[in-house]
């Protein structure tokens, strides 16, 4: 039986001069142990462990400190019989790594107040705790969901820079001091306009279910319903949690079912009598929970890339409050934080240096500068990591010679290449100086422009050869960086877009229009409008706007790195109604983004190295659900970026087709315009940012 006048509480410690003596052995041997960033002090952290929404007594509170290799134990402690408990420890620095707080097992008091061993909740603090902090349900999923990549059982260890981004990424979800909703989750772009909230507080229910042991056999129906796909079944709410997070797409109606068996309808309000609302009514697709951020002079970013701290740099078609349209691009510069905070002014973002109207054209280089193609300047710019332009106010032009920009590639040489889509042009600059650009080719008379068509993205491969999709045609072309003029084309699909490369070299190609006929029939009608004066554009995008996933959707190509087809390829499915990027993760998986209804899905593709894909998929098998992954405000989107602590960001590019072309609604002119960036967090493999070359998994 528990001795209940050992907890290390406020109150029970310092009642007496015994308790003062063996708080200070505690502390020292918390010194001895690797305190590393805490000491004792009259300082003190309070906190207190809940679970459905009350105290659990005599719950083992750990406070850990995660870093690269194992995570360190620091201290201590017993919540008291109200649930709360205190740490005798101050800061004296910041820690080099995540603090953070396990509780396992005690007694909850919501439900008879035994003693059950499956409690097991977290919070993740980074390196700058609270003074007090709540350990609960909300926490927990905040913590788990938000540093997936990093945690493991009890253990939380990774990189320095992912840590500290996924440790400033749970407040958005929980506040950590009472245990609630943190800020952004219940913001005006997520509560009421996304299922993030009710998705978020139906997995606290059932895990607070298990927790509070709302019938007898609440735990093992969890354990049940949490199992993955691959490994053993979780015997904790933390490990049920964990599993949910990184497998969210695997059965999801099985852990929403529990709603029903767990709460009753209250015959109140007629309502499930549950601790946390708002509840889903229906099952989710996938237990995810994206959030949307906006601000910076965000509106319909292009491409997007991270710098070396994380943060995320992109163009943007058009400037917040303008009646923007596929005709007037005037967008600036957008810096968004690890956390999704606008570091760019409000409103117009950075300006100057050439910048109107940014397009799929962003790269950083080796100085965290940031180099962005412009489609209403018909130009490139330039900005430091602070926002200032590089460049003339002007931009790089080549004298006025540039036309409608696209495609920007850093290579691990230092060099940077460029597109011109409109003018067939190929642009390179040694050693990334904007003063020594040069362009190697225009128009189609000589290689390797006369091997393009349109030319929109490019990519470096591992043997120093850059590959280029086209928007026009049905190939790829191939050159060595070295020697240009051999060019080699490719077979692909219709209007390339996107393209990624993997660890192995192989080369992932978005086809907008996939590999039908109704796709040539598409490309030909945009090139016959061009030449009649007409816009282009609008036949694309009204054209992808209408595709569904599948035969006469977008498609997938993948090439080996000697330029034939990859088994099964191009790939398929209800996940690719509209493919414009194709982003690389750490296991080689490949991310898609979708330009096509109004609210396009996200898809993860299993890649070549299927020993990081669950059980029995197959290179080019939706790993995401059937329809790909959906939620979190997204419109139909350009880029989608993997950073540093695997969150995967998606930018919204456009919102009302009907706004873009022509003379729109008075109402809705302001509208064409995607809002904000879609953030889903620890979702995939983290990558090295910049991104220099193709893809590594971050250190």
């Amino acid at each position: 039986m528990r001795s209940k006048g050992v907890a290390f509480t406020g109150r029970s410690l310092l009642s007496s001069a015994r308790n003062r003596t063996r708080l200070f052995a505690i502390s020292c041997v918390a010194s001895v142990i690797g305190l590393g960033a805490w000491a004792s002090s009259a300082n003190a952290m309070d906190g207190r462990v809940l679970a459905g929404g009350a105290p659990v007594s005599h719950s083992t509170v750990t406070l850990w400190l995660g870093r690269s290799d194992s995570p360190k134990r620091l201290a201590q402690v017993q919540t008291g019989d109200d649930g709360r408990f205190t740490l005798n420890a101050e800061q004296s620095g910041g820690a080099e790594g995540s603090l953070y707080l396990i509780a396992k097992g005690g007694e909850p008091k919501a439900h008879g107040g035994e003693d059950n061993p499956a409690i097991a909740l977290i919070a993740v603090l980074g390196n700058t705790p609270p003074a007090h902090v709540t350990v609960d349900e909300f926490t927990t999923i905040a913590s788990v969901w938000t540093n997936a990549q990093f945690l493991y059982g009890e253990t939380l260890k990774g990189h320095a820079l992912g840590l500290k981004i996924a440790a400033r990424n749970v407040p958005s979800f929980a506040d950590l001091e009472s245990g609630g909703w943190g800020g952004p989750i219940q913001g005006p772009l997520n509560s009421g306009q996304t299922p993030t909230m009710a998705n978020f507080a139906t997995i606290a229910d059932v895990l607070a279910g298990c927790a509070t042991r709302v019938r007898a056999d609440a735990c093992s129906r969890l354990f049940s319903a949490a199992t993955p796909p691959r490994g053993n079944a979780p015997n904790d709410t933390l490990s049920s949690a964990e599993a949910i997070a990184r497998y969210p797409w695997y059965q999801p109606k099985r852990l929403f079912a529990l709603m029903a068996e767990f709460y009753p309808v209250s015959p109140i309000n007629h309502m499930l009598s549950v601790p946390f609302t708002p509840y889903l009514i229906v099952s989710p697709s996938a237990w995810v929970l994206p959030l949307k951020f906006d601000g910076g002079g965000y509106r319909a970013g292009g491409k997007a890339m991270f710098d070396s701290e994380g943060n995320l740099w992109v163009g943007d078609n058009f400037t917040v409050g303008w009646q923007g349209r596929d005709s007037f691009w005037q967008g600036n510069a957008t810096k968004f934080a690890p956390d999704g905070r606008p570091l760019s002014p409000i409103t117009y973002g950075f300006t100057g240096g050439g910048m109107e109207g940014g397009t799929f054209g962003a790269a950083v280089d080796a100085h965290d500068n940031a180099w962005l193609a412009s489609y209403g300047g018909k130009s490139i710019a330039v900005f430091d990591k602070n926002g200032n332009p590089l460049t003339p106010p002007e931009g790089i032009t080549f004298g006025g010679r540039l036309g409608l920009m696209q495609g920007i590639i850093v290579t691990p040489k230092g060099d940077v290449w460029a597109l011109g889509l409109s003018k067939n042009q190929l642009l390179r600059f040694p050693g990334g100086d904007p003063k020594k650009g040069e362009i190697v080719c225009e128009g189609f008379k000589e290689e390797p422009c006369k091997s393009l068509l349109a030319p929109f993205h490019l990519g470096i491969d591992q043997q120093d050869r850059i590959w280029v999709t086209n928007a026009f045609g049905e190939h790829v072309t191939r050159f060595p960086a070295s020697a240009p003029t051999n060019a080699e084309k490719f077979k692909t699909g219709w209007s390339g877009s996107g393209l990624g490369i993997d660890s192995q070299g192989n080369v992932w190609v978005t086809n907008r229009l996939g590999n039908s006929l109704r796709g040539a029939g598409v490309v030909a009608d945009m090139i016959a409008t061009l030449k009649l004066g007409g816009n282009g554009d609008e036949k694309l995008a009204r054209a992808m706007a209408k595709q569904n996933g599948g035969r006469y959707g977008g498609s997938v190509s993948l090439l080996r790195p000697d330029g034939n087809p990859y088994p099964g390829s191009p790939f398929i499915g209800g996940g690719l109604p509209g493919p414009w990027a194709a982003t690389v993760d750490g296991n080689d998986n490949v991310w898609i983004s979708n330009f096509a209804a109004p609210n396009s899905p996200i898809t993860e593709l299993c890649g070549v190295r299927t020993e990081n894909c669950p059980p029995g998929f197959k290179t080019g098998e939706q790993i995401s659900p059937p329809g790909g992954y959906v939620g979190g405000g997204l419109q139909m989107q350009t880029d989608l970026a993997i950073g540093p602590a695997g969150d995967v960001w998606v930018m919204d590019n456009w919102e009302e087709i009907d706004s873009c072309f022509g003379v729109p609604s008075e109402a809705l002119s302001t509208r064409c315009g995607g809002q904000g960036v879609t953030i889903f967090f620890g979702m995939a493999k983290p990558v090295q940012a910049p991104q220099i070359g193709p893809a590594k998994p971050a250190d």
